[in-house]
């Protein structure tokens, strides 16, 4: 029974990392080219004494033993810390005591037993067994590229660092990729495949260099004093090699280590190299193997499943934008069984939208560490001025960069002598008909109009601001503006008790002029009317209140018309902040902001997903995306 579970298991694998025939494809060649170094290695030591080497690796010192052991257990403590990390930044919520342990277990057995992918997947399965198979699967590939990739970055600055030597253009090279990957995390599009970040490439990078440089010195150790040749003379020779085996696929990388090493290594004497060789397996590869099959063999520490916790979510108290958790793209972070942040994530940093929830609880701690156990910096996003001067006073930075325009229903009222635009544009539109729906949606219409909006204005932006879809609408407060009984626009808006945020607009090719005003105004009236103390026509950047040179008004108009937009209905502005621990949080999150908000992708429904220039209606955009209003 237990076999045939293992089989399964196998195959499961085996079906997440591809197909049968590309996994035996790599099988063939991987033990294809063991067979290969293994031949090329026999020819090297037929002219050797075996029974000498053989004494030769059991006449090593004790000292030698256990400094060599102490060098594999940094290079297997640093292999724990890379699964933790990784589990971090796949936000499997795996305890780290636990990850690194079956990290450990999975690379000491799979790194003896060859095919590392396969059967690193089912022991770090076997080990965490609470999560699901393909979770094994992702992080043992992941595990393999990002080391891999490690190795070839620390090879190379060890090389460039050498002086002269052979090599050097390549290495050049591998340091121009590492870098170009480096400038990738800060705007990857999001896929199923989530580049790290740059805390998790630095993380992973250390790492890596750690186990190579643990590795490489207690190798050097077994090497005879007599041979007159320093550790920073074998260091490359050693990588290149350790390289060749993790490239070659066969178990513990044999055959192809040896032949490179002393390929390598001519001047030095060949019986020394391979005694020192056979005796860094036995402490490298065969012990940690041991160990590993043992703890495998006993299984995973019990762990109590994490309860689902159930937060809770206010219904008074939050900001009704908050609202944007039905886009199905945000989470909820909390404490003592209450919802505190709406978060957004993007490759750098854990975003806390607006403010919090709950006022009386450490939010912005809480924020912190939860941002800290993904490998990200925390950063909230469109803050208000109570929050700024928290925040300030815990010593983050905060910059203003963005007004929200305010209306009280209350006292609205177009009688007042600012208000006059606003009346023109009524007057213009005193043809539209403006219906609030609850129920009953005409959603063929609204596909239809939202479809045109999409495609004459290049998509939809996201993140902080909703996209249209059905279930996420029927969630909204809908009014939609009929011309000779056709649908022409229609607005969304936010709902609570005691707010109302505006969200969507969106319309078809040339509507009456003044069509956008009416439907905002008569969602303000109907506010009035239902004693909702505060209506939010949400935000414009900052720079839309900055007086700019008109040479500038060629390339952008930096949200002055959206503002003008907006001042129509003499709203209140109220700041709104963008807050980080640091400069670089800021920096790295705002570029990070851009992607998320503005990134190319396209909807369910095959229509591009991208926020363009809106000139209809006095909307324009800011020239960068994280300044520009989100809900428009």
């Amino acid at each position: 029974m237990k076999r045939s579970k293992h089989v399964q298991a196998a195959r499961l694998v085996l079906a997440e990392l591809g197909s049968t025939q590309r996994i035996l494809a790599r099988i063939a060649l991987s033990f294809g080219l063991g067979l290969l170094f293994l031949w090329l290695l026999s020819a090297r030591v037929q002219d050797m004494d075996l029974d000498h080497l053989r004494k030769s690796v059991f006449l090593m010192s004790w000292g030698d033993w256990l400094a060599a052991t102490g060098c594999t257990a940094i290079a297997f403590w640093a292999v724990g810390h890379y699964d933790a990390l990784l589990h971090r930044h796949f936000v499997t919520k795996v305890d780290s005591k636990r990850a690194k342990r079956a990290g450990i277990c999975a690379i000491s057995v799979s790194q003896s037993l060859g095919l590392g992918v396969v059967t690193g997947a089912i022991l770090r399965w076997r080990m965490l067994p609470e999560q699901p198979l393909m979770v094994a699967s992702k992080i043992t590939l992941a595990v393999a590229l990002s080391f891999l990739a490690g190795w070839a970055v620390v090879t190379a600055a060890v090389v460039l660092a050498m002086g002269d030597g052979p090599y050097k253009d390549m290495a050049v090279l591998v340091i121009v990729l590492a870098a170009a990957a480096v400038a990738l995390s800060l705007y990857a599009p999001r896929a199923r495949f989530r580049w790290p970040n740059m805390v998790t490439i630095a993380g992973l990078m250390f790492f890596c260099a750690v186990d190579c440089f643990a590795a490489a010195f207690g190798f050097f150790i077994f090497l005879p004093a007599d041979i007159g040749i320093t550790f920073l003379a074998i260091l490359p020779g050693f990588l290149m090699a350790y390289g060749a085996g993790l490239i070659s696929g066969a178990p513990g990388g044999i055959g192809a280590f040896e032949v490179t090493l002393l390929a390598l290594l001519p001047h030095l004497p060949h019986e020394a190299v391979l005694a020192a060789i056979i005796a860094w397996r036995l402490i490298y590869f065969v012990l940690p193997a041991m160990i590993g099959a043992v703890v495998a063999i006993m299984g995973p520490e019990h762990a109590d499943p994490a309860p689902m916790e159930r937060l809770h979510f206010p219904r008074q108290g939050r900001r009704a934008e908050t609202g944007i958790l039905a886009q199905g793209e945000h989470d909820l972070i909390g404490a003592d069984g209450r919802a505190v942040w709406v978060i957004g994530r993007c490759n750098h940093v854990l975003v806390g939208l607006f403010d919090p929830m709950q006022p009386d609880c450490d939010a912005i701690g809480l924020l912190a560490k939860a941002a800290k156990s993904e490998a990200r910096w925390p950063l909230i996003y469109k803050a208000s001025a109570p929050l700024a001067v928290v925040a300030r006073r815990a010593g983050w930075i905060v910059w203003r960069h963005a007004s929200e325009a305010v209306i009280d229903p209350s006292i609205y009222t177009l009688a007042h002598p600012r208000r006059a635009g606003l009346r023109r544009k009524l007057r213009h539109a005193n043809h539209v008909v403006v219906l609030q729906l609850d129920h009953g949606h005409p959603w063929g219409e609204l596909d239809q109009i939202n479809a045109q909006w999409a495609q004459s204005h290049g998509g939809e932006r996201g993140f902080s601001m909703g996209r249209y879809g059905r279930d996420y609408v029927a969630q909204q407060r809908l009014y939609i503006a009929y011309v000779n009984g056709q649908a022409q626009a229609f607005i969304t808006l936010h709902e609570t008790g005691a707010e109302w945020t505006l969200d969507l607009m969106r319309h078809r090719a040339d509507i009456p002029d003044g069509t956008m005003h009416m439907l905002v105004h008569s969602a303000i009236q109907d506010a009035a009317r239902l004693g909702v103390a505060r209506l939010s026509l949400a935000a414009v950047p900052q720079t839309a209140f900055v007086k700019l040179p008109k040479v500038l008004h060629r390339w952008t108009d930096a949200g002055h018309g959206l503002r003008r937009f907006k001042d129509s209905f003499l709203p209140k502005w109220e700041a709104r902040y963008v807050i980080a621990p640091h400069w670089r949080a800021g920096l790295i999150g705002a570029i990070s902001l851009i992607g998320a908000i503005a990134g190319r992708r396209r909807d369910d429904s095959g229509i591009l997903v991208q926020s363009v220039d809106d000139s209809q209606y006095g909307f324009a955009p800011n020239g960068f995306a994280w300044q520009r209003d989100k809900d428009i």
